[in-house]
C-alpha cells in the first residue's frame, strides 16, 4: 500500500522481500534505532555480513536490549564486526533504519492483537532528513557500549536496594511503602535520594536504571 509517498509493508518477511535489496545496498551510512534485538531480526540477517569499505554502521538500542533473549550476544557480535553501538537511557521512541540519507524504514508500534507489524518505506528527502536528524539527536545523548558496560553502579545499603527493587517492579509509592513497612514520606525521601545516586531525572528514568542494574547485578 502507498500513502503520500510512504510504502507500507506488512511483516518482516515482506519487508525483506520487497526492500531487502535497498537496505543491502548501503554504501556510505547505515543507521538503526531499535528497542531490542527482535525489531529488525529478519532484516539484519538479510544485510551483508561484511560491510563495504567506508560504510559507517551505527546502531542505537535502549537498555532493555540486555534483558532480552539473545540481546547481549547480538551486541557482542555487532561490536566484534566493527559496528558502533550506543545505549540510550530510554528505548528509542521510534524504531527506524536510515540508509545513505536517501531511504528510511519506520517500524509501526506492535499490535496488541498479535497481527504482523507494519513498516513504512520512505524516500522523500525532507522526511528522511528529519528521521536522520532525530537519530542524531538521540545518538548524541546515548553512551557507547563499552563505556556503558563499564559504568559503575552505586553501592547501596539494604534500604536502598529495597527501594531499587520497588522501582524496578513499578510499584506505586503507597504500595511500596506498605510492602517495605515505612511511611510514605520516608519512602519518597529514599526514592529522591536514590534518584540522585542513579543520576536519574525522573521516576521513569529511575525505574529503567533500576531494572538495568538488577539485570546486570542481581545481588545489588
Amino acid at each position: 500500500m502507498t500513502t503520500r509517498g510512504i510504502v507500507t509493508l506488512r511483516g518482516e518477511s515482506e519487508l525483506v522481500r520487497r526492500a531487502g535489496a535497498l537496505l543491502d545496498g548501503a554504501r556510505r551510512e547505515f543507521l538503526c534505532a531499535a528497542g531490542g534485538p527482535e525489531t529488525w531480526s529478519a532484516t539484519a540477517r538479510n544485510i551483508r555480513r561484511r560491510p563495504v569499505p567506508g560504510l559507517s554502521v551505527r546502531k542505537l538500542y535502549g537498555p532493555g536490549v540486555f534483558d532480552e533473549a539473545g540481546g547481549p550476544e547480538l551486541l557482542a557480535r555487532l561490536a566484534e564486526a566493527g559496528v558502533e553501538i550506543r545505549i540510550s537511557p530510554v528505548p528509542p521512541a521510534h524504531e527506524a533504519i536510515v540508509v545513505d540519507g536517501r531511504l528510511a524504514v519506520l517500524a509501526a508500534p506492535r499490535s496488541a492483537a498479535g497481527e504482523p507489524r507494519t513498516y513504512g518505506i520512505v524516500q522523500q528527502p525532507d522526511v528522511v532528513a528529519g528521521v536522520r536528524a532525530l537519530f542524531e539527536t538521540v545518538w548524541e545523548t546515548a553512551t557507547d557500549l563499552a563505556t556503558y558496560c563499564r559504568a559503575p553502579f552505586p553501592r547501596l545499603d539494604e534500604a536502598e536496594r529495597a527501594v531499587l527493587r520497588s522501582l524496578a517492579a513499578g510499584h506505586t509509592d503507597e504500595t511500596a511503602s506498605r510492602l517495605l513497612g515505612v511511611s510514605l514520606r520516608t519512602y519518597r525521601r529514599r526514592v529522591a535520594a536514590l534518584m540522585t545516586a542513579l543520576g536519574a531525572r525522573s521516576r521513569f528514568q529511575a525505574g529503567l536504571r533500576a531494572r538495568e542494574i538488577l539485570g546486570r547485578h542481581p545481588d545489588a
